[in-house]
């Protein structure tokens, strides 16, 4: 079984929607693999939402004593799905890329303002209608998702010249901007390349094909059956876990589960993308009956391409993720024995990555922030035109329930927000 069809416009030759009615799911898809049919979703209760809500803004009023005396609490609570209009926030904070910012005041800007190299600029101008054309944000061509997409991408080769632009790296920064203005975003992909999967977007994908090799010898022990079918067909780990781990599953999940998998791979690291790998392949190759479908080689990479949607859903993708008995001493151990393989068959890593770092606590332990960098800012509160007045203020508890935030903070919006104004999101 394949995704569930969204019901939004088809798409041109080009892979751009086509102009017309539309309407859009609550993450901004109008259309396309992404887009989430209601009775596949799992809503959380308006009243559990607003529990949630009051939590996560304490965490990050206090996030460093948080993450020092209860980070177990903060894991929990990235386990249960944080609260839509506080994500982009939380990303932010569990990643370290707000404390890069506050650490390196200016830079996106002196980046953004640099012409760049043309090389670069022309592949990553090619690229930008290829990403999320569906979404609200990204589906009109020279349109402010795509431009902030295209200084997002371009600050990045000018930040890390000797790395430059791989195109894995365009749906990470746009799931990055569907949450957070460009300035953010830049510096959240910037977290994901150095912290989280260093190496991945260098020349030569070394690093990808090393964890390749890590996944299968974790599979081996997991579940014997799909790791002895995968292996008598001689599949190569890159032939299927490439777009997997270098998009992080963005291009992969229902948008559900990408938003779950994201909560949970930023607060404890990249062990988070093996455990979701495993589940796939131990889903649809673990057991003989399954395997009758894919006898050769052919028929099991066709299996691999159309997961099976079951298996992707947001309940039983999660539950299956945190019952998976896989810890980051494992995937550390394993990488240990590839390492020494890799070593013996092909010679020393040409690419020289900085240490992995297994999520929030061991980026916050690595570069101890100070309390400045840990300050919000003031909420940014719209001004009404002055023909509007203001209504009449409601006594608590009486009136309608103040509504959810939908999930995506530019939707439906022309403007490119700076990073001060972040907390209109709420």
């Amino acid at each position: 079984m394949d995704r569930v069809p969204g019901n939004g416009p088809q798409a041109d030759s080009q892979g751009a929607p086509q102009a017309g009615d539309f309407s859009p799911d609550k993450y901004g898809f109008v259309g396309g693999p992404q887009q989430t049919s209601d009775y596949v979703t799992q809503d959380v209760p308006p009243e559990v939402l607003r529990q949630r809500e009051a939590k996560w803004l304490d965490m990050l009023n206090h996030w460093d004593k948080w993450m020092s005396k209860r980070h177990r609490k903060v894991k929990v609570r990235c386990q249960k799905g944080i609260p839509p209009s506080l994500r982009g926030r939380a990303w932010l904070y569990l990643s370290g890329a707000k404390v890069k910012r506050e650490q390196n005041s200016g830079k996106f800007q002196e980046l953004d303002a640099l012409p760049g190299d043309p090389v670069w600029l022309d592949v990553i101008e090619r690229d930008l209608h290829r990403q999320f054309p569906f979404h609200e944000m990204f589906m009109a061509r020279g349109g402010h998702g795509q431009q902030d997409l295209n200084r997002v991408l371009k600050a990045y080769t000018l930040y890390r010249p000797d790395e430059g632009y791989c195109q894995a790296q365009a749906p990470v920064a746009a799931v990055l901007l569907m949450h957070m203005p460009a300035e953010d975003a830049f510096w959240g992909l910037v977290q994901i390349c150095e912290k989280y999967l260093p190496g991945y977007y260098s020349a030569g994908l070394e690093a990808i094909q090393l964890d390749g090799e890590i996944l299968f010898g974790l599979l081996r022990r997991l579940s014997p059956v799909a790791h002895r079918h995968l292996k008598k067909h001689k599949l190569e780990p890159v032939l299927y876990m490439t777009e997997w781990f270098m998009c992080a599953f963005s291009r992969t999940l229902p948008w559900a589960s990408v938003l779950r998998v994201w909560d949970m791979f930023f607060c404890e690291g990249v062990k988070i993308i093996f455990r979701v790998a495993l589940v796939l392949l131990r889903s649809m190759l673990g057991t003989p009956e399954k395997l009758r479908a894919c006898p050769g080689q052919y028929e099991t990479m066709e299996r691999l391409r159309a997961l099976d949607l079951r298996y992707m859903q947001e309940a039983f993708l999660v539950q299956q993720v945190l019952e998976l008995p896989v810890s980051e001493r494992d995937v550390e151990k394993e990488h240990q024995v590839q390492l020494r393989r890799w070593k013996e068959t092909h010679g020393e890593l040409h690419c020289r990555s900085p240490p992995r770092l297994h999520g929030a606590r061991a980026i916050m332990a690595m570069e101890p922030p100070c309390q400045q960098h840990l300050q919000q800012l003031p909420t940014i509160v719209m001004g009404l035109p002055q023909s509007a007045s203001m209504p009449p203020a409601v006594p608590e508890g009486e009136g309608e329930p103040r509504p959810i935030l939908r999930d995506t903070g530019l939707q439906g919006s022309d403007l490119s927000l700076s990073s001060s104004e972040q907390d209109t999101y709420l």
